[in-house]
């Protein structure tokens, strides 16, 4: 099969020639279809998070249709479309995932990073770990949901139910996340890089009350804030937007370092917390809601062999929405 694969962090994608794999008991091997591109594949690949493997193929918002099914999986059809997302694998039996966060397992495997992902034209997958997805959406649509969906969704139930909600960065996730907040009665504040107009207009077609440049003052407190962007600078900014009692979820994996800030920011009993990946409960809550809502995922699609020059462009900011690559001829 083709495959795209990171033999060195820094030196982009080589795109090989590889064996397809086979599943083991628990997995289903995949024809791959579509396969967001993720923020975190760019800095996975860009060297900014800590290698668990090389080579490796990166991809975690996979769209693909079973091909075959290993031995102890059951109630999979050959055929049959399914998602895959980050959480590739957990333990099953340590005190996080008895307490329903397998999110925070010491053993969680992770889909494009601890086992090979979807940049490829086959992949297996734990079949336990898999999503059925929402007809309504296509294979394109459907694939920026398995991550910046997901993600953005466990973010947005953190950050709580109050009215005025800023988004940090307006890019995969929040283009989706702003829908829902504003299909549930509340208002959007979108904050770009400085002089990001198109992405402020973006934000302003999905219903933000307010688009401008994360150099600018929130027009009004905000009850709560959801930094995408991996900038740790907009930590300080955006707790200086939240009124007091109001939180700021910080939904990367990944964030440059946070500078020092007074405590007055802090004060008045605003708060900080990060979101580490997902559960598989996140997906299902999520997958429901999607059902119902018709979410509009704006995609830009690349082919396989293009996937370094999806991320150059993800990197640039030359699209607004979520990148795609067509797996499948």
């Amino acid at each position: 099969m083709t495959a795209l694969r990171l033999e060195q962090p820094g030196l982009g994608l080589a795109l090989r020639r590889v064996a397809i794999p086979q599943p083991a008991a628990h997995e289903l091997l995949l024809r791959v279809s579509v396969c967001g591109v993720c923020r975190t594949d760019l800095h996975l690949v860009d060297g900014e998070l800590p290698l668990h493997r090389l080579p490796l193929i990166p991809g975690h918002e996979v769209v693909g249709h079973v091909v075959q099914a290993g031995r102890e999986t059951s109630g999979f059809a050959v055929g049959e479309r399914v998602g895959v997302a980050w959480l590739g694998g957990s333990c099953g039996h340590c005190a996080y995932c008895g307490d329903a966060h397998e999110n925070l397992c010491d053993n969680a495997s992770f889909t494009g990073y601890d086992r090979d992902g979807g940049y490829a034209e086959y992949m297996v997958a734990d079949a336990r770990y898999v999503f059925r997805l929402p007809e309504r959406y296509d294979d394109e649509q459907a694939a920026p949901l398995l991550c910046a969906g997901l993600i953005g969704y466990r973010a947005y139930a953190m950050a709580g139910p109050g009215k005025r909600l800023g988004l940090y960065g307006f890019g995969a996730a929040a283009h989706i996340i702003a829908q829902l907040a504003r299909h549930q009665g509340r208002e959007v504040y979108a904050f770009t890089r400085p002089g990001d107009v198109r992405s402020q207009n973006f934000a302003r077609e999905l219903g933000a009350v307010w688009a401008g440049g994360s150099d600018e003052m929130a027009p009004d407190d905000l009850d709560a804030a959801i930094i995408f962007a991996a900038n740790g600078a907009l930590l300080p900014k955006a707790l200086g937007d939240v009124a007091k009692g109001g939180s700021v979820v910080c939904a990367g994996i990944h964030m440059s370092d946070i500078p020092a800030f007074p405590y007055a920011l802090l004060w008045g009993e605003r708060s900080v917390r990060s979101v580490a990946n997902l559960t598989r409960a996140d997906g299902e809550a999520f997958f429901r809601i999607a059902a119902e809502l018709p979410l509009r995922t704006r995609t830009t699609a690349f082919a396989l062999r293009d996937a370094q020059k999806a991320l150059d462009a993800l990197r640039a900011g030359d699209f607004d929405g979520a990148a795609v690559l067509r797996c499948r001829d």
